[in-house]
């Protein structure tokens, strides 16, 4: 009987054991959840989301592990990010906060804001007004916005919004390095980014995570809590589950 019971809490261990191994390499390798904690990238991502990460688009560096150990300096089967892509990284400040962005400089690119609209290279991205009216954060205002679909170098489209009060207009000229990009939010009156040189800046292509791809779970932080099951339909964003992100 004593036997059985050691035997059985073996089974167990190693059972328990092998999940880990198993998460570990799914974490790592192939696919990372993460929660969106701000409105830097409203309208497409929204406080609550839980988003899937892809690990392998962009290949594999220290950062793709937990803890980020130093153990290569460079990245294994590399692949570039395209314009457009939303891109998690860690900050070049620390190298270990996550961020998630959109790329719209690549390396050798200038990038620069001037009237309001955005220049690659010396040349305005096509952008479009669009009528349609959003309900976005930042802090704990709900400015005013203008929504515009924004087209880069690649035909890649997306929406930005930007504060109707235009304090985003004209920038200096950034400058990307080689093996950098340049990424911002699509909330871009209320989103820490590579325009902010001294804390976020050029992101370092070793500094890449992976690629944003799904939405898997989405639920309004401020209309409830998950943990609060009789809230649920309030704050359960239902639509936006299993939402491939673009």
């Amino acid at each position: 009987m004593k036997n059985k019971l050691i035997n059985s809490i073996l089974e167990n261990v190693k059972t328990i054991f092998y999940a880990l191994i198993i998460a570990l390499i799914i974490r790592s390798f192939l696919f990372q959840p993460f929660y969106i904690p701000s409105s830097s990238m409203e309208p497409t991502l929204l406080i609550g989301d839980r988003i899937f990460v892809s690990k392998y688009e962009y290949g594999y560096s220290k950062h793709s592990l937990p803890f980020s150990p130093p153990i290569y300096k460079n990245r294994v089967f590399k692949n570039n990010p395209e314009y457009g892509d939303l891109v998690v990284f860690k900050t070049p400040l620390d190298n270990r906060t996550d961020y998630i962005k959109r790329l719209i400089g690549m390396p050798g690119d200038t990038v620069q804001f001037k009237n309001g609209n955005i220049y690659i290279n010396e040349k305005k991205i096509e952008r479009e007004r669009i009528s349609k009216k959003y309900d976005i954060r930042c802090g704990n205002l709900n400015p005013e916005v203008s929504a515009f679909k924004e087209k880069l170098p690649n035909g890649k489209e997306y929406i930005a919004v930007y504060n109707s009060k235009g304090t985003l207009v004209n920038s200096d000229k950034y400058e990307v390095p080689e093996e950098h990009f340049f990424l911002l939010g699509d909330n871009r009156d209320c989103s820490q980014d590579s325009r902010f040189l001294s804390s976020v800046g050029y992101v370092p292509l070793i500094n890449l995570v992976g690629k944003a791809k799904i939405i898997f779970f989405s639920n309004d932080t401020l209309s409830g809590s998950v943990l609060k099951i009789w809230n649920l339909n309030k704050s359960f964003r239902l639509k936006r589950s299993f939402k491939i992100i673009k």
